[in-house]
């Protein structure tokens, strides 16, 4: 259990890093990812950008 606590740690750490690189690519402004504000706050749900990035490594995790 705390090993994949780790690694969910890890993998966010890391998606933090690469943010702002993948949103110059586009990601993050697809059609279905959802902007919006609540009293003052900025709510960001990006379902389109997951479901590009999880088909990505899904492809990735085949090829290896």
């Amino acid at each position: 259990m705390i090993r994949w606590l780790i690694v969910v740690l890890l993998a966010l750490i890391v998606l933090n890093g690469v943010t702002p690189w993948l949103q110059r690519l586009g990601f993050g402004r697809l059609p279905g990812d959802v902007r919006f504000k609540i009293f003052g706050r900025e709510i960001f749900l990006p379902f389109a950008t997951t479901i590009i990035l999880s088909l990505v490594a899904a492809g990735i995790s085949r090829v290896l």
